[in-house]
């Protein structure tokens, strides 16, 4: 898979992100990932699949995948409420298009995060897997986690289960 993670504009100073809210944390993914936003319906349960994999929906006749972020990370599968949607995100696998959906709590707000005031991952302390994080974005003096899109969905498989599920 290959996406940049931060999406710098031209001056190269800042990047977009898209902020949303996971176990009362606060998150954020780079803007040029996403492509849409959709409200938490229609996943079917694909049967064998990791606890970090919800199932599969139908995008405009795509089969998408959709991955619990909360499972990932190793927490308990998030428990949809009226905020809980699916953000579809857009990544490259062997040289092809993947749509994916991920579920979280609530979407926040596209932010700009200066270069500035991205700080390195912390290399403990954290609830998540290091190499998940690309940064800490401060923002309003309170952090959000970047996350590392590519290895937080890079999970063996995933562009199969939307074959397999395609074809059922």
């Amino acid at each position: 898979m290959k996406h940049t993670n931060q999406d710098t504009n031209v001056d190269g100073q800042t990047a977009q992100y898209l902020t949303f809210m996971l176990g009362g944390e606060s998150f954020g993914i780079g803007i040029m990932a996403v492509k849409e936003i959709i409200e938490f319906a229609g996943i079917t349960e694909v049967p064998m699949m990791p606890d970090s994999i919800r199932g599969v929906i139908n995008l405009r006749g795509a089969v998408v995948p959709v991955m619990d972020l909360a499972a990932r990370f190793g927490r308990p599968q998030t428990v949809a409420g009226k905020r809980t949607c699916i953000v579809i995100v857009e990544l490259e696998a062997d040289g092809e298009r993947q749509l994916t959906g991920v579920v979280v709590d609530a979407v926040s707000a596209v932010l700009d995060i200066p270069a500035a005031d991205i700080e390195p991952a912390p290399s403990f302390g954290t609830r998540i897997r290091g190499d998940f994080i690309a940064g800490m974005g401060k923002v309003n003096g309170r952090f959000v986690i970047l996350l590392n899109v590519d290895s937080v969905l890079a999970l063996a498989g995933l562009p199969d289960l939307a074959a397999d599920a395609a074809l059922a």
